[in-house]
């Protein structure tokens, strides 16, 4: 079974053609498939096959090391777009996508890069069902009170504010991380990212995200706090459109926030190497239930 290993910021998932695969991604599977030091270490894996709905190139599956299926990934769309466009599925720079949270529509830039129109962001949500209008709550977990901006964009995202650069850095995310994800607001677990202003327009976030713990980066984490950025005046002197670029441990995303919270992510994705399963892990998988 053939695959390619992409990442973008340091956020790295296998991907692979539906065709190519000789079994059904159990969760079980898909666990073992991304394990590290037995496995191929992958933050997830990206299943591609084609659609056929009229206008889409493709229907793109997300799931997660843990063998949870994630809604959407922005760093995982980037890839599976780089990888459609590189590999020949499409050869237009415009085209569109099927995913669980719907359609995404991206732009491919440059070489490694593309834009891609992420929808709109909703600041209520199934996955915070006791949630105010707009969005901002307080939560209690392992006795520290966070005030967070809830904001849906595919799938759930905890925005949290951090007074400094200095107390963002001091987290010990790993640590605290766990009990937010699976906090009982959230039925169907969260994203969570905490985020502290370096200029209106530039803001420093660290992710926790659902299903795999601190990441180098997350698109959608880095949408969610750039949202709950704009939502608190920041962005930028544009009032229709503001423009907020992410500080991630993996690098820089530029997220783009309208007015009425439509969002563009901008980034980059690259190939790392591809591969071929053995016969050994094969059976290995097959065996697996």
């Amino acid at each position: 079974m053939k695959f390619e290993k992409w990442q973008a910021l340091g956020n790295d998932y296998a991907i692979v053609e539906a065709d190519a695969l000789p079994f059904e991604l159990t969760p079980a599977r898909i666990r073992a498939f991304c394990a590290a030091h037995f496995g191929v270490f992958a933050d997830g894996i990206l299943l591609l096959s084609r659609s056929d709905e009229p206008g889409y190139v493709a229907s793109l599956k997300i799931f997660n090391p843990d063998g949870s299926e994630a809604e959407l990934s922005g760093n995982g769309a980037r890839e599976a777009i780089m990888y459609l466009r590189q590999r020949g599925w499409v050869d237009s720079d415009e085209f569109s996508i099927m995913t669980a949270a719907g359609e995404i529509r991206p732009s491919i830039t440059g070489p490694t890069t593309c834009k891609v129109d992420m929808g709109r962001a909703k600041l209520t949500s199934k996955d915070f069902p006791s949630g105010p209008a707009d969005g901002a709550a307080e939560l209690t977990a392992d006795g520290t009170t966070w005030s967070f901006q809830h904001v849906s964009i595919g799938n759930p995202q905890c925005s949290i504010r951090v007074d400094s650069v200095e107390a963002l850095e001091a987290l010990d995310l790993p640590a605290i991380g766990g009990a937010l994800e699976h906090h009982e607001l959230f039925p169907n677990r969260t994203n969570v990212s905490w985020y502290a202003e370096l200029a209106p327009d530039r803001i420093r976030a660290r992710i926790f995200e659902r299903g795999v713990g601190e990441t180098l980066s997350s698109g959608t984490g880095a949408t969610g706090a750039a949202v709950a950025h704009v939502l608190r005046g920041g962005g930028g002197d544009d009032p229709d459109l503001s423009t907020v670029t992410v500080v991630l441990d993996g690098g820089d995303l530029e997220v783009e926030v309208a007015e009425d919270l439509h969002v563009n992510l901008t980034g980059w994705a690259v190939p790392v190497f591809a591969a071929e399963l053995s016969e050994n892990f094969l059976k290995e998988l097959h065996e697996t239930e």
